[in-house]
């Protein structure tokens, strides 16, 4: 039986989707690509964010910006997406983003937008891992 595809964060593949308009190429997650091990992926572009875009935090159960507008409906149509792209694919796997208030595994920031991290998941790795599948963060793959 051949591997499955590993889903990964579109920017730890260098492609340039990050809040800010960057890329944040990931050696490791590059070289599973040029593979054809893995698939990019952006929930945030997919929910319809533009890039560059406000930066956004987890507070509560909703997502804001950092000028306070609600994002929730879009981090969630692009964790769908994700999901759905996942199934598809046959994805047992995911290397996201560490922190992303939408790939972030076992860690994110608090929500006040100072830097301050907490336990936590963003939307797309949440719904991941509720349907099986194993995420990691670029941190733990460096490891």
């Amino acid at each position: 039986m051949p591997d499955t595809p590993i889903l990964v964060s579109a920017c730890l593949a260098g492609l340039y989707c990050r809040y800010n308009g960057e890329a944040e190429p990931f050696a490791p997650v590059v070289e599973l690509i040029r593979r054809g091990r893995a698939v990019p992926f952006c929930p945030e572009v997919f929910g319809g964010l533009p890039t560059p875009r406000r930066p956004c935090e987890i507070r509560g159960d909703c997502v804001v910006d950092a000028d306070g507008a609600d994002r929730t409906a879009e981090f969630r149509r692009g964790a769908e997406e994700g999901a759905r792209l996942a199934e598809l694919l046959g994805c047992r796997e995911a290397v996201l983003k560490a922190r992303s208030p939408s790939c972030g595994s076992g860690e994110i920031y608090d929500g006040s937008f100072s830097s301050v991290r907490v336990p936590g998941d963003g939307f797309f790795a949440r719904l991941l891992k509720a349907r099986g599948i194993k995420v990691r963060t670029e941190e733990e793959l460096a490891e």
